[in-house]
């Protein structure tokens, strides 16, 4: 069989990862899961609404590109503003930051994924950022430096692991706690084609926390909450609307998606994939997440029995 072509080109790489994941998922698997459910439905969103495409995802982290770099950077601006934001209900304990490392550079595209020292500096970047910060490349920061409201310190030259020459690295000094809906200054998302026109600018992704905000505020997020989920088979997503908005406008709906949701064969890859990690680990607590992630799942009846096991 001939072997898939190879595609190069140029793009702006976002990589983001959680801090701390495998700790959350010690103290508490089941939180630690439900939290990263509602994070990403943030992330994936905010992605989506700057043209970037997700190509790589392994539960706590994201490999996204974008075919701008002013994309890339408000993206990733907005997704650690509004997850600063949706960590405010949360206990300090169970609170989940993500890192993130931006990269313009040379990729190959096979099988719908993306590979090569463009995507492998990202990541390295990403490992070197703050709990909720950014790092950035020297050819990103001087793409973006009259374009956007943020500062840049500069970390010097890093080597990398795997990388075959020294890196200039930098360290974006940003707002964390700003809100994204406020009308101050900010950086805006921008179309992909004209980033240099005002009068293109679209704004940022809504975050999806429900402190501070006026009736027509939350509204606008229900709404963006609902348009991020309402294509989905998950049934775990109509549940996450339902918990959020009680009294929705789309209550309703999201009900009979509910009853009439049924998992894709990607999605039934995925339980398959985390019941054979559940089983073989035998841990009350992964059954009882799993229980909780698939309450219709294949393996309901077998998890209940390891479960009457275990406990006996």
């Amino acid at each position: 069989m001939e072997a898939p072509p190879l595609q190069r080109k140029l793009a702006a790489i976002l990589a983001a990862d959680v801090e701390g994941y495998s700790r959350l998922m010690h103290v508490n698997e089941e939180r630690t899961l439900a939290t990263l459910t509602s994070h990403r439905t943030i992330v994936d969103s905010i992605i989506e609404r700057a043209n970037g495409e997700i190509f790589g995802t392994a539960g706590d982290s994201v490999l996204a590109e974008f075919p701008s770099i002013v994309l890339a950077f408000n993206a990733a601006v907005a997704m650690q503003q509004s997850i600063w934001r949706a960590n405010q209900s949360l206990p300090d304990e169970e609170r989940m930051n993500f890192r993130i490392g931006i990269n313009v550079g040379d990729v190959l595209v096979k099988n719908g994924d993306i590979f090569g020292d463009g995507v492998n500096i990202a990541a390295r970047l990403e490992g070197m950022a703050d709990v909720g910060g950014i790092c950035v490349t020297r050819g990103v920061r001087d793409h973006l430096r009259d374009r956007v409201d943020a500062a840049f310190e500069d970390l010097g030259e890093q080597t990398f692991k795997n990388i075959g020459r020294p890196l200039r690295v930098f360290r974006v000094e940003f707002d964390q706690e700003a809100d994204p809906l406020s009308d101050g200054p900010r950086p805006r998302f921008m179309n992909a084609d004209d980033e240099s026109n005002p009068d293109t600018r679209t704004p940022y992704a809504e975050p999806m926390s429900l402190d501070h905000g006026t009736s027509e505020d939350l509204q606008q997020v229900e709404i963006a909450f609902w348009d991020a989920v309402r294509e989905s088979n998950d049934p775990n997503e109509y549940k996450l609307y339902l918990s959020r908005f009680p009294d929705g406008k789309f209550v309703d709906l999201a009900h009979a998606r509910l009853e009439n949701s049924k998992p894709s064969p990607e999605d039934l890859a995925v339980e398959v994939a985390f019941w054979d990690t559940v089983r073989s680990d035998g841990n009350a607590a992964m059954i009882d997440a799993y229980l909780a992630k698939y309450p219709r799942g294949q393996f309901c009846d077998l998890a209940r029995l390891m479960l009457a096991t275990l406990r006996k």
